[in-house]
């Protein structure tokens, strides 16, 4: 898939004739609320063979075409290259598919070992009803080789709301978590309505992963963090609540969330992280945590100072970095996951946790804020359809900041009052992804399912294969 950026006087018909494709081809691929009003910087999801690479400083036509299997002139022919030499940093290029023609003899199977792809990927492709008939002569498209990850993702809906979600998204997710059971001082924890999320989870083979925290939005946590953190025998009793929990529901695995610990308890956190993991190991349940977005272990602030990097990712078997909310929704209007600070974030995660146990957060929401920006004013919080289709009614211009790898747009509402809206597209979410690969990550983890954002489950499945355990009775 590509991505294209509309711009002015463009229409849905000439983008599409453009392309090669049908109108509706592009309407189900975005989902667009309005195939007829289209907005100068939107960008469109273009769902044909091809994939788009950004040239990077000291690249030459030769690396690109070796990094995707292809030759060197089919990139130059799909990009109308007059001298190869010169290629720029930062310069878009459309890299067409590996294209087989068929042999007397050979089957699916067979091509597929050739190019390492699976056959089902294969037969989407090219629209193969049935894979047994394959005349010598076609032309088949091979896709390109996708790399496996890990994808969870939070639900803050119970009850039969959070389990439509997970049927939406569940072929898309190795984990969900339904957040959040809340630890108590006594050791125990208060119950969530999670019965129709874990059915959900069932039936779409995706891996329930209970979460547990010690926050509530009236309570910042900390004295009860450190109630638990400071005595060894309400762990024990945590510890056991939490397994017969598991035990009864069928969670497979623990997720982690202390968050605002007191710096102080940061050792304490590690103690009982790692009694967490001897507990639960016994048992056959994996241990995760969530890490507040820290680049350096010397950051200060009652966010960052108890999450110690190297504890965590020595002692879990995973951690997801909660990469969002610097657009905080009672701060003031900017980019809610630049790319920039995630990987500030991420180049010292990498040096301190492997990377097969780093899991990169994505906020899946919109936010708009009232200008100018009064301290303590909250934004209002929203999908990415409802983004764009706020842009549509006040005909804003979309525009794209470089430095956070994110759009944003203002208007004007009919009280007169401008507001600024910050969200995610097309293009950011690439972006994400490209880290994802770039860094060798282990996955994904969706801050939080409820948000519908069509675009993002249509590129996250043309960039990836999204790891399944077929058994997860």
């Amino acid at each position: 898939m590509i991505i294209h950026i509309i711009q002015r006087g463009e229409t849905l018909w000439n983008i599409a004739e453009r392309y090669g494709i049908s109108l509706s081809e592009i309407i189900a691929a975005n989902s667009l609320p309005d195939p007829n009003r289209l907005l100068i910087g939107q960008s469109l999801v273009i769902p044909i063979a091809f994939r788009q690479h950004i040239v990077r400083a000291g690249e030459t036509l030769w690396q690109i075409a070796q990094k995707y299997g292809v030759a060197v002139g089919s990139i130059v022919q799909a990009n109308h290259i007059s001298d190869p030499s010169k290629i720029n940093p930062g310069m878009i290029l459309n890299i067409p598919p590996r294209i087989h023609t068929v042999k007397p003899g050979e089957n699916l199977s067979q091509i597929s070992q050739i190019y390492r792809i699976s056959v089902q990927e294969i037969a989407k492709a090219n629209r193969i009803q049935n894979p047994d008939l394959l005349y010598p002569g076609t032309r088949l498209t091979i896709p390109f080789v996708k790399p496996v990850i890990d994808v969870n993702a939070y639900t803050i809906h119970a009850g039969e709301e959070g389990g439509k979600e997970v049927r939406e998204a569940g072929s898309f997710l190795t984990y969900v978590s339904p957040f959040a059971y809340i630890i108590r001082e006594d050791g125990g924890l208060d119950a969530i309505n999670d019965t129709a999320i874990l059915q959900a989870a069932l039936t779409e083979q995706v891996i329930p992963m209970m979460s547990i925290t010690n926050f509530t939005f009236r309570d910042p946590g900390s004295r009860l963090a450190h109630a638990i953190l400071s005595n060894t025998e309400l762990q024990d009793r945590l510890l056991t609540t939490i397994i017969n929990t598991m035990k009864e529901k069928g969670y497979r695995g623990l997720n982690i969330d202390f968050e605002n610990v007191f710096p102080d308890d940061r050792e304490l956190y590690n103690q009982f992280l790692q009694r967490a993991v001897d507990r639960l190991h016994k048992e056959g349940y994996f241990v995760s945590t969530a890490l507040a977005p820290k680049t350096s272990p010397e950051q200060k602030g009652i966010l960052y100072e108890a999450h110690d990097y190297a504890a965590h990712g020595r002692i879990a078997d995973f951690v997801i970095l909660m990469t969002y909310e610097w657009g905080y929704r009672l701060g003031p209007p900017q980019a809610i996951s630049p790319l920039n600070q995630i990987k500030q974030v991420l180049d010292y995660a990498v040096t301190v946790i492997p990377r097969n146990k780093i899991f990169m957060g994505f906020q899946v929401y919109a936010r708009d804020w009232l200008l100018p920006h009064v301290q303590g004013q909250e934004a209002e919080t929203f999908d990415m359809q409802e983004a764009i289709r706020r842009a549509v009614q006040h005909g804003a211009v979309i525009q794209y900041d470089r430095t956070s790898q994110s759009p944003f747009y203002r208007y004007v509402d009919e009280q007169g009052r401008t507001h600024e809206v910050w969200f995610e597209d097309a293009r950011s979410t690439w972006a994400k992804f490209d880290a994802v690969k770039d860094y060798g990550l282990r996955g994904i983890s969706y801050w939080v399912l409820g948000y519908p954002f069509p675009q993002n489950w249509v590129l996250l499945e043309d960039n990836f294969q999204v790891r399944k355990f077929r058994s997860i009775h």
